[in-house]
């Protein structure tokens, strides 16, 4: 079966780290604690074929763990603990999404690659293994469905699924398999209500 990899990354920040671009001098750099990826079956009923989650022990350009912080933590639910006990250097982490994808074109709601790529692999000072070619915005596909402009710029991935009535199982904001399953519910809706054809992933 065909199949499209939806996926989220949580990346570092304090609070304002977005409004500021992650340039105050405090900021830490937007490298990621967390990865979530959903294989998405593109023909018959569109079924989800498997998640995968990992979490990254994420460090700075100096080789040195970060620390999380209060915010971030609040924000995501990701604790130092979670990080020492589930967590895995990066390298490790893209070796195994990219194993999960199957070659699989990544789509994530905006260009998370840049912070789950560039800019991490930049910091820890690894080659990236993924190339910028398997990765796409999944904001084409919904304005491939229609969805307005004005109304795309204000949702935000965890939103995503809500503001077109999807039910679904509880979501937690913030979590990146949660965000990445609210764009997959939405996508699968699309495509099971005919506003979104199949083909759109392969021509976008």
């Amino acid at each position: 079966m065909k199949t499209a990899i939806i996926f989220d990354c949580e990346f570092l920040c304090l609070e304002g780290s977005q409004r500021r671009f992650w340039c105050a001098a405090h900021d830490p750099d937007p490298v990621i604690a967390q990865i979530g990826a959903v294989r998405l079956g593109l023909e018959d009923d569109f079924p989800v074929l498997g998640t995968h989650k990992a979490y990254v022990r994420s460090i700075d350009r100096f080789g040195r763990r970060y620390a999380l912080d209060p915010f971030f933590t609040e924000l995501t639910g990701i604790t130092e603990e979670k990080l020492e006990i589930e967590g895995v250097a990066l390298g490790e982490a893209l070796v195994d999404v990219d194993r999960f994808s199957n070659g699989a074109r990544f789509w994530s709601w905006g260009k998370d690659e840049l912070n789950m790529i560039a800019i991490s692999c930049y910091i820890a000072g690894i080659p990236a293994s993924i190339p910028a070619a398997r990765f796409d915005n999944a904001v084409k596909l919904l304005i491939s469905a229609g969805m307005p402009i004005e109304d795309l710029a204000r949702t935000p991935s965890n939103k995503l699924a809500d503001y077109y009535g999807v039910e679904h199982p509880p979501l937690q904001g913030h979590d990146a398999l949660d965000d990445a399953l609210s764009v997959t519910y939405t996508l699968q809706h699309l495509m099971k209500t005919g506003k979104l054809r199949p083909d759109a992933f392969d021509h976008l």
